[in-house]
């Protein structure tokens, strides 16, 4: 048999293992500190933070919006009334995902992931998947004012990120009550 034509196993386990690890790489890259994210918000201006405790009729709601008990008492926010910033972790599959949202005048100005860590779903990265709560704001029940398109195979990160975005918007509406 001519060798020219033979399978070599370890250049097969070698190009599986590089094909394996790609998700894992691009999951993991582009994360965003907290810090740096607040910075560019607020323009280097950056306001102290306040608390807003998770109790009461409030721990219900949060509850009712995330579809499991909050790991989290307290929630901290930057800003005011009118404009604020929030940093969530929540699950997304089995790993958490670091989820930045600026409400301003009670809709969604701009929502980012910050620190994405599982091997699938990273694609709510993107634009071209956030610009779609751009102006969203809350309806009845803690719903948002417009769907969210999801994305195949990313129905976990997306369900992650959507419920982030009613929390922020829930607890931005609280706050300026």
């Amino acid at each position: 048999m001519n060798s020219k034509f033979k399978i070599k196993p370890l250049r097969v386990l070698l190009a599986l293992l590089v094909a394996l690890c790609i998700p894992l790489v691009i999951a993991s890259g582009d994360s965003i500190a907290p810090e740096e994210f607040l910075a560019r918000v607020f323009a280097g201006n950056l306001p102290a933070s306040n608390t807003v405790w998770i109790s009461g009729d409030k721990k219900q709601t949060v509850e009712d919006i995330l579809g499991h008990r909050p790991a989290f008492l307290r929630v901290r926010y930057w800003g005011n009334r009118d404009r604020s910033a929030w940093i969530v972790d929540e699950i997304g599959k089995t790993e958490p995902i670091t989820i930045g949202v600026v409400i301003a005048g009670e809709q969604i100005e701009e929502i980012k992931v910050l620190a994405f860590r599982e091997s699938r779903g990273w694609e709510i990265k993107y634009e071209f998947f956030t610009r779609q709560f751009d102006g969203v704001h809350i309806k009845d029940s803690q719903r948002l004012s417009r769907s969210i398109d999801g994305i195949s195979g990313a129905t976990l990160s997306v369900k992650a990120m959507t419920n982030v975005s009613r929390l922020a918007l829930y607890l931005a509406e609280f706050i300026s009550s």
